[in-house]
């Protein structure tokens, strides 16, 4: 018994909850009766029984129990259950996609069945079509899905936005962790926040700044951007959705405006794609993934320079709008099938899947120097004193010969923590640098600054930048020989400008680390 009291007070240290039990439909017994846990029974994944009791939530191991009660699941034709909430441009074109890839390696079948309000269910199935795992999908927005995830409706949510703060705390207040721990969140794939327009509009580019200003219903008629007198109309996705709450923070917010009440919204972004399409003289944001046949914006500063939506861009967030997808998953144990898909998303036969899907997928590409012709105009053109000829010489010198991974570091405003997408790239670089993808190469990593101050200061804040990234991803990869590989750190302050200094979301965009590898 002294085994079972242990396991028992570990598990109700490690998942307890302020949740109630509201019925008691199941009872988990040890062998010899003298110990018995009543409760709700909130899953189980095979091999572990998971349990609403007086105490709290418990998982409880099934090998030293008997289950009684007309919850208890069945042990022969035991099928895994999984439930995904939240984004449905997620659920309807991403997880699918990603399902039947897995299920095309693993040798299962699949059949997808409806349920009511648009939600459904996706079977994998063996043999003579034995049910072995049922993916069910809620299909709503992000703000729905952390709702179910803390009414425990929801394994896991699929989020188009990060965890908010508020979020973050019930989760843990739930017994759930930490939600943006590293097993607690992963960035599944990549998207962009995308300005679009009807492709009869005449308007080509738009300035982040005043992109905001028309959102905010500060700029209204297309004549103050260069188009025709007309007024703007405005289209968003649904209020509650990630990626209008996205725009929200990190395009409206950093601007100090508020959203326009003048607005229409959209439930799903097709939807949105479809009628600013149909509108000469509307504006819209929606997924990168999802435009259909807008036309895109590019984003133009007041200096010149330009960046436009492209996979390489968005992968190494020189596109500032970029949005990486998530999922989101408590600290509790999945069914074996589930950790199995979720190590299947991560790995390269995924990432051809993501892309063919229409999004921007995470596998590292390389950017020759010769394909950096108008960053290295850019550099020229913004030099002058603090940056000369020389310092110019010098990054030409160091990466002549060399290629850029798409693979790049950002941090989040007003700190050195890196932003979320940029905490999957050390934990994808540090997984190539395991199997030895890099070995007997040379690996730089190079630190560049917003151009606020002097050069020489810069130069030493991107240098620290270059050396907290590098310790971070060596850190990262625990099994890695790094003898088999060649690691070093540069930095050339403001010398390579990406984006002008005149606004918040240029200064973000210029302070970055980028790889380098030869």
């Amino acid at each position: 018994m002294a085994w079972y009291r242990a396991a028992f007070s570990a598990a109700l240290f490690l998942f307890s909850s302020t949740l109630v039990a509201t019925a008691q439909d199941v009872t988990l017994s040890s062998p010899d009766g003298a110990v018995a846990i009543t409760g709700d029974l909130l899953g189980f994944d095979g091999q572990f029984y998971r349990v609403d009791t007086q105490f709290g939530e418990l998982t409880v191991d099934g090998s030293g129990v008997t289950c009684d009660g007309p919850g208890c699941p069945s042990l022969s034709s035991f099928i895994a259950e999984l439930t995904l909430s939240g984004s449905s441009t997620m659920a309807e074109v991403l997880l699918p996609a990603l399902i039947e890839g897995f299920a095309l390696r693993n040798g299962y079948q699949t059949r997808r069945d409806g349920l009511p309000d648009g939600n459904f269910d996706y079977l994998l199935l063996q043999g003579d079509q034995i049910p072995v795992a049922r993916f069910t999908f809620l299909v709503s927005n992000t703000d729905e899905g952390f709702a179910d995830l803390l009414a425990n409706e929801a394994d896991m949510v699929m989020a188009s936005r990060e965890i908010r703060s508020e979020e973050r705390k019930l989760a843990q207040d739930a017994g759930m962790g930490d939600m943006t721990g590293a097993s607690r969140s992963r960035v599944l794939a990549l998207d962009a926040l995308v300005p679009i327009v009807a492709p009869v509009n005449p308007v080509t580019n738009i300035p982040v700044p005043q992109l905001a200003q028309v959102f905010a219903g500060k700029i209204t008629n297309w004549q103050e951007l260069g188009g025709p007198d007309a007024p703007i109309s405005l289209h968003l996705p649904v209020a509650g959705s990630g990626l209008a709450q996205a725009v929200e923070d990190r395009l409206l917010k950093p601007a100090n405006v508020s959203l326009s009440q003048d607005l229409r919204r959209h439930d799903r972004s097709s939807g949105l794609a479809r009628a600013v399409t149909t509108d000469p003289f509307a504006i819209g944001i929606a997924s990168y993934a999802e435009t259909g046949t807008a036309r895109t914006l590019t984003l133009s500063g007041a200096c010149g320079f330009a960046v436009a939506a492209g996979r390489r861009a968005i992968k190494t967030e020189d596109y500032p709008l970029s949005a990486p997808m998530f999922l989101y998953l408590p600290a509790r144990r999945l069914p074996k099938i589930a950790r199995d898909f979720l190590s299947y998303a991560r790995g390269p036969a995924a990432q051809i899947v993501i892309r063919r899907a229409g999004f921007v997928d995470q596998a590292p590409e390389e950017i020759p120097v010769k394909a950096q012709g108008q960053r290295l105009a850019n550099a020229i053109q913004a030099a002058g004193e603090e940056v000369d000829l020389v310092e110019l010489q010098r990054l030409v010198a160091l990466l002549r010969g060399m290629q850029r991974l798409t693979t790049s570091f950002r941090f989040e405003t007003g700190s050195t923590r890196p932003d979320a997408q940029s905490r999957a790239n050390i934990a994808q670089l540090s997984r190539a640098i395991e199997v030895g993808d890099y070995d007997a190469k040379r690996l730089v990593f190079v630190g560049f600054s917003d151009g606020e101050g002097p050069a020489e200061g810069n130069r030493k804040i991107a240098m620290k930048r270059a050396e907290a990234v590098r310790d971070a991803v060596v850190k990262a990869a625990e099994t890695a020989n790094m003898e088999r590989l060649q690691v070093d750190v540069d930095a050339f302050g403001e010398a390579l400008p990406m984006a002008c200094d005149d606004s918040g979301w240029g200064r973000q965009v210029n302070r970055r680390v980028e790889v380098w590898l030869r």
